[in-house]
């Protein structure tokens, strides 16, 4: 019976004081989001702690009466998930150096971020770095842009996928993935965000 109502209705009755309606919204979602924010972040406890958070701020928000019923519930979701994620590697952005010390292990020693997998690990900070400076870039983008890129490339969804959340055609999903990837390029040379 839970599984045919509106995300909207089940929004409303849980601001009524219905609590089991924000239980079936979290079910409904949750495997979806856990992974898209994983996907992104590499981490299962990071995962874990982005994914409460997004729930927290979700409450907060409908409690604010703040959340846009025009749009559906996922995608806003997902919204509140990656601006976490943003925010955290943005925080991270900033941190260079690996202290020893602050590590609660203590067999912990600097060759234990550097082991026998190097190439691994320079390809990893590589691609980390990469993405932190697209978040850059992408920030840059019309709205509805930088949503589908986030989608895209930071959550793995397929276009198909894009296409069925956000309630546009394939054609229409590929046609603002192709303009964002243009915009991107001129982003890149007129503001000379990312290293190449």
């Amino acid at each position: 019976m839970f599984h045919s109502v509106e995300d909207s209705l089940l929004v409303s009755q849980y601001l009524a004081g219905d609590t089991k309606s924000f239980e079936i919204l979290i079910n409904r979602y949750k495997k979806i989001l856990f992974k898209s924010i994983i996907s992104k972040v590499k981490s299962s406890d990071l995962a874990e702690d982005i994914f409460q958070d997004t729930f927290f701020k979700i409450i907060n928000t409908l409690h604010a009466g703040k959340y846009n019923e025009e749009g559906k519930f996922l995608p806003w979701a997902s919204r509140i998930a990656n601006n976490l994620i943003i925010d955290h590697f943005r925080r991270q952005k900033g941190k260079k150096m690996i202290s020893e010390s602050s590590s609660s292990d203590d067999s912990y020693t600097i060759f234990s971020r550097i082991s026998s997998d190097d190439e691994n690990w320079i390809d990893s900070t590589m691609r980390e770095e990469l993405e932190s400076q697209m978040v850059d870039v992408i920030d840059y983008l019309p709205e509805n842009q930088q949503e589908l890129i986030r989608m895209r490339i930071f959550q793995g969804y397929s276009f198909k996928e894009i296409a069925e959340i956000q309630g546009i055609s394939i054609n229409t999903a590929l046609g603002r993935m192709r303009y964002a990837v243009q915009n991107i390029r001129k982003i890149v040379e007129e503001k000379e965000l990312v290293e190449l």
